[in-house]
């Protein structure tokens, strides 16, 4: 299953080229078929809590009413909220939009989006690799490092005042427009109908089902 290509030629020769085309083909399909299910998540409790979720307890939550308490208090909360919510990088900034709307201080917002690293899906991941008490000095190493960075960067963009005052922000849109993004999103989906096109020909399809198989399952159907 080794797409890597090797050889010289100039950038779009080997781009252009069969086999090259092929490998780019592959790698979009497989890279797709591996986030899809993060990025409808993501989404969906986005959303969700922008529906379903007033103001109002964001306000309460992120403690609006004490500008200076909640400065303290947004670095530390921001990557509790990223683990419950369990909203990997991909699908994290329409949550972002909605806490930074619902009055989360702007450190908040970046230790909750570096906090993608500790969701519990991922935390998962390093249980299996690594055990529970590797595991748990990677959380705090982690859930330490970001909530620093938050109040550097608090601080930082609050010293150059570059700190957005505007916090009506649409998380997600309510419909269709045309616009350059519009335009953007045909050429876009235009190419990856090609490229999808191109895997399915290519024998992509078996090398996806194998996807989700246990290694030595893969090596005996090899």
């Amino acid at each position: 299953m080794d797409m890597s290509v090797s050889g010289g030629g100039s950038f779009f020769s080997r781009l252009l080229s069969r086999r090259r085309f092929t490998a780019v083909s592959h790698f979009f399909v497989m890279d797709w078929a591996s986030v899809w299910v993060d990025i409808v998540l993501g989404l969906l409790i986005a959303g969700a809590l922008a529906a379903w979720v007033p103001d109002s307890f964001w306000n309460a939550f992120f403690l609006t009413s004490h500008p200076t308490l909640a400065k303290i208090e947004g670095p530390l909360v921001g990557p509790l909220v990223s683990i419950v919510s369990f909203v990997c990088s991909v699908g994290n900034v329409p949550l972002a939009a909605v806490l930074w709307r619902g009055g989360i201080s702007f450190g908040g917002v970046v230790s909750f989006i570096f906090a993608d690293l500790i969701i519990l899906p991922i935390l998962d991941i390093y249980r299996k690799y690594y055990g529970w008490k590797v595991m748990g000095y990677i959380l705090v190493t982690f859930y330490i490092t970001m909530a620093a960075a938050g109040y550097v960067v608090e601080f930082l963009f609050e010293a150059l005042r570059l700190i957005p005052q505007n916090r009506t922000v649409v998380a997600i849109t309510e419909g269709v427009q045309w616009n350059y993004t519009s335009i953007l999103n045909i050429i876009f989906l235009v190419l990856a109908a090609i490229l999808v096109v191109r895997f399915i020909r290519t024998g992509g399809v078996p090398m996806l089902k194998m996807m989700g198989k246990p290694a030595h399952e893969m090596h005996m159907n090899h």
